[in-house]
């Protein structure tokens, strides 16, 4: 009988192993690049180098991008020098490089008669100042001279002269009762509530806001009218109610609207 054959046997076959090899040795290790590959890679990162430094050089080291020009717009009262001087905008500076924040805190800060600023840079060169001014609803007078209280019931400003259409607020409270429990600011305050709520038709003719206590405001019209109010609250109402009255009695003195759901006119 013959006997097992080389394969059967597990004998080694040289040729077989060595065809193996180079087959192995021919394939390539994974992970690398090719030559080509790498010198496009290298080529693309030096090309995002050189354009992040050029961009980096642009914003803050060349003079193209530096702050030239200021547009200020919004005001009313304040100057255009005011504001700029009190923004003090870094002119030369590289535009990048502005605190646009802090520049509007240092504005409110500086200019209490402003109520917003929005500060923003204009490229290539400029900075904006887009203010927004408070404006009076109400003045309280003192020595001549007249303060003047916003909407929120700030008072932002001292002006010796009064301004056109602005109601002076008349504190006649005295030793009243209400007084005493609210305090003198507490009544300012509701006197700031009622001229907040006027219409517009009625702030324009109103001369004074008279405040005897916390449930009796009246006003002082043009043409010796007078307008009982009551106390702050349903100041909608009341001023629903008011307008009602004006358009249905024009000729009346005196126009009542202290309980809105009952007004009343007298004095024709």
């Amino acid at each position: 009988m013959a006997g097992p054959t080389t394969a059967q046997r597990g004998e080694r076959n040289p040729a077989a192993e060595s065809g193996r090899g180079r087959s192995q040795g021919q394939r390539k290790p994974p992970g690398r690049l090719r030559p080509r590959t790498r010198r496009l890679v290298i080529l693309v990162l030096a090309v995002l180098l050189l354009l992040a430094g050029g961009g980096i050089w642009a914003l803050y080291g060349s003079s193209w991008l530096r702050v030239t020009q200021i547009r200020t717009t919004g005001i009313q009262v304040l100057t255009r020098d005011q504001v700029e001087s009190a923004a003090a905008v870094p002119i030369g500076d590289p535009l990048i490089s502005v605190d646009t924040d802090a520049m509007e805190n240092r504005l409110r800060k500086k200019l209490p008669r402003i109520d917003s600023v929005v500060v923003t840079r204009s490229w290539p060169h400029g900075i904006s100042l887009k203010v927004t001014e408070r404006k009076p609803v109400l003045l309280m007078k003192s020595g001549g001279k007249f303060t003047e209280v916003d909407a929120k019931g700030v008072r932002f400003a001292t002006v010796e002269s009064a301004p056109r259409r602005v109601p002076v607020l008349e504190l006649t409270a005295g030793q009243s009762p209400s007084l005493r429990r609210f305090g003198a600011d507490r009544l300012r305050v509701e006197a700031v509530r009622v001229a907040r709520e006027l219409p517009s038709a009625v702030a324009r003719d109103t001369l004074f806001v008279r405040v005897s206590s916390y449930d009796s405001i009246s006003l002082e019209l043009t043409g010796h009218r007078t307008v009982a109010w009551g106390s702050g609250e349903f100041g909608t109402a009341k001023a629903r109610a008011l307008i009602a009255l004006m358009k249905a009695a024009p000729k009346a003195a005196h126009f009542d609207v202290s309980a809105p759901t009952a007004p009343a006119v007298s004095g024709s």
